[in-house]
């Protein structure tokens, strides 16, 4: 068969964010370059610079094409009664988590500091918007946001990565070392070694998100203050 000529085929930006996306879900953001996404779409890098700058130009599509498409959860506070702040930020911290947790590789972009969508922005003004009605001030508020989110982003970040060594289907090594652990050098560890791998891998982030907030909502007293 002869080689084709002429112009590559006709491309559009769905169609590029619709291959990108394929690429991270198959090789993660590492293997998202212009040259593997050209030949996804059946076209030539320099045609893709048509439709995209860089590859950071590439993941911002992908986060507001991601993020467009989350609803909105009901928070309290929203169907008339007063709410409670602090109940209001734990339940925007829930709903962000869970938007994020099955795609940690939105994680790894997001924590750069960088890129965002403005579509997901929602999450830290519903946050730092409830954090100064519970008294903070706007400055604390973010503060709060922060802490919060980089709590969110490890939680994320740790459970995948412990995911993907569990479906190795080899003992892990932490498995390891805890099921033959000292008892006269670390006796509480010992006691808890064949239960260790369970009781790590159980879902606590609502429990810690929540005493998160508790503590930076709750009032410090006058003579503890720097």
């Amino acid at each position: 068969m002869p080689a084709r000529t002429g112009r590559p085929p006709r491309i559009s930006r769905a169609d590029i964010v619709s291959a990108a996306h394929r690429i991270i879900d198959e090789e993660g953001t590492q293997g998202l370059t212009m040259r593997r996404l050209a030949r996804e779409v059946g076209t030539t890098p320099m045609a893709l610079y048509h439709h995209v700058r860089d590859k950071d130009e590439l993941l911002q599509l992908l986060l507001d094409d991601y993020a467009a498409g989350l609803p909105r959860p009901e928070l309290p506070g929203e169907s008339g009664e007063p709410g409670d702040p602090g109940e209001r930020i734990v339940a925007a911290a829930i709903a962000m988590r869970g938007a994020l947790i099955g795609v940690p590789w939105i994680v790894e972009v997001l924590r750069a500091d960088d890129l965002m969508s403005v579509h997901a922005l929602w999450y830290p003004e519903t946050i730092i918007d409830a954090a100064v009605r519970a008294g903070l001030t706007p400055e604390a508020a973010v503060d709060l946001y922060r802490i919060v989110w980089h709590y969110t982003a490890g939680e994320i970040t740790a459970r995948a990565a412990a995911t993907r060594r569990r479906k190795d289907g080899r003992p892990t090594y932490r498995g390891q070392v805890f099921a033959n652990l000292d008892a006269t050098r670390l006796p509480r560890l010992a006691a808890l070694g064949e239960h260790w791998e369970e009781l790590t891998t159980r879902d606590t982030y609502g429990k810690g998100v929540r005493a998160i907030v508790d503590g930076l909502l709750k009032p410090v007293p006058p003579d503890a203050r720097p």
